[in-house]
């Protein structure tokens, strides 16, 4: 297993250790005993995955309070342009944004800290995108940052006019109003 630090404190990119052979690819995907050691999550308690046509985005969403989530994040079927963005405002990377390309080719994961807000974009028809989380979802804990908000500066793969987005997604508010920056 490869571990690759992002420009988002304690966020990872992970590169599993393939093993190759005449019958195809075997590797692990997740073991307690490695991954707690990394992680300031301790216990992941849900799965969850969604399928995408291509152009869908979603997000950028996190859960805050005692309901925040970290979150361990796949690809298993197409790719995804993942978006974290650092909500931490004790953390020294606050309101940075990290994107990184994610394909059920390299089988990578990334790893994203409680606090953190995380979005994805859809590269292709038929994506199955899989996270395990640490805590329960909690609608009344929701909320997000506005996608396409223009003090972020997220250079998203897609044009607007492609673009597949929820009603809720598409109104959430932008990050200087999630701050009181304004």
């Amino acid at each position: 297993m490869q571990i690759e630090q992002t420009n988002i404190k304690n966020c990872v990119i992970i590169k599993p250790t393939l093993h190759k052979d005449g019958r195809g690819i075997f590797f692990e995907c997740f073991r307690d005993s490695e991954y707690y050691a990394m992680f300031e999550s301790k216990n992941f308690i849900q799965d969850n995955v969604s399928v995408s046509e291509k152009n869908v985005i979603r997000g950028l969403h996190y859960q805050k309070g005692e309901y925040a989530q970290a979150k361990l994040v796949r690809v298993l079927n197409g790719h995804v342009q993942d978006v974290v963005v650092d909500c931490r405002t004790y953390s020294p990377t606050f309101g940075q944004v990290f994107s990184h390309v994610l394909d059920a080719k390299e089988y990578a994961q990334i790893y994203i800290p409680r606090g953190c807000a995380h979005g994805f974009l859809t590269l292709e028809e038929n994506t199955i995108f899989s996270y395990k989380v640490d805590n329960e979802y909690n609608a009344d804990s929701e909320t997000g940052i506005l996608y396409c908000d223009s003090d972020l500066k997220i250079k998203w793969f897609f044009s607007k006019e492609d673009l597949i987005i929820s009603g809720k997604d598409i109104n959430l508010p932008s990050w200087k109003k999630c701050y009181k920056f304004e």
